[in-house]
């Protein structure tokens, strides 16, 4: 959307790391372009730097080369117009739930009545008003991750990054925090970047979803999910959805070294027809 905040410009990365005195190098010359607003999934096996390349995004993982922009100003260091959401809630077990969205608010110096129509806002967002004066320990699993989404939120991100966020939560909780997330992104019109190893997940959030290949990780595949706006759990049986499912597990297994006869950047069978080739893959 033009004018819009929220581009991710990731030129020719890589990130390498020190483990056990050896050289890992986890994610090698990407090169990809978030639009402002967008929906994009990162999908891929274990260990392949999809976290560790969200990580250098949200400033938190140094770059061993290239260079990571945002609304064309390189990212160093985190900061407040980029919002991260893990797996694991990291809760302040002694705050209410209204204390632990207020606390950004307060650490930036907010005024009390900003804080407090800010806070108001996000909470009914997320459902959690008649909940606010609860502590962490007294929520389940789908109400703590509400209550971190909202910690983040409260701040208005540009970019809003999730790692796993929904990945210990039942089936029936998960889809309906998927469903959450949807209503929130469309409501707040940030740019989302999301790491999942699920398929299903995959497609039924996003835009658009980049596979990426075992480490070092690139991006194996880059395609648009073209299924209706607003999804609903009813196109999770459509034959499109089925298709694009296919296609990608059909990556997945290769990359995870289940299929041995193929080789690394070849493309998986029949089932991605018409779905646009890789993009940013490293030559080697």
């Amino acid at each position: 959307m033009k004018g819009q905040a929220g581009g991710i410009s990731v030129r020719n990365s890589g990130i390498s790391f020190l483990a056990s005195d050896r050289v890992v190098e986890a994610v090698r010359d990407i090169s990809v372009e978030f639009s402002p607003g967008s929906f994009t999934t990162l999908l891929g096996p274990s260990g392949c730097g999809k976290s560790s390349l969200l990580g250098a995004i949200a400033g938190f993982v140094s770059l061993t080369q290239g260079q990571i922009l945002v609304d064309q100003r390189p990212v160093h260091r985190p900061d407040g117009s980029r919002g991260v959401v893990f797996q694991h809630h990291n809760l302040f077990p002694w705050k209410t739930v209204r204390g632990n969205v207020e606390f950004g608010l307060k650490m930036r110096g907010i005024r009390k009545t900003e804080r407090q129509r800010l806070v108001d806002e996000i909470l009914d967002r997320v459902k959690l008003s008649t909940f606010q004066h609860s502590y962490p320990g007294h929520l389940s699993g789908g109400m703590q991750q509400r209550v971190n989404l909202a910690r983040v939120l409260v701040n208005r991100p540009a970019v809003m990054m999730l790692d796993e966020p929904f990945a210990a939560l039942d089936a029936q909780t998960r889809l309906q925090m998927q469903e959450m997330l949807l209503e929130l992104w469309n409501g707040l019109k940030m740019t989302i970047v999301f790491v999942t190893h699920d398929v299903d997940e995959a497609i039924l959030l996003s835009d658009r979803v980049l596979v990426m290949s075992r480490r070092p990780g690139r991006i194996r595949a880059d395609f648009e999910v073209p299924l209706a706006r607003p999804r609903t759990a009813d196109q999770l049986t459509s034959t499109e959805f089925n298709r694009l499912k296919k296609y990608c597990l059909e990556l997945l297994r290769e990359e995870s070294g289940m299929d041995e006869g193929t080789s690394e950047g070849e493309p998986a069978g029949n089932a991605g027809a018409g779905i646009h080739e890789p993009v940013g893959t490293s030559s080697r």
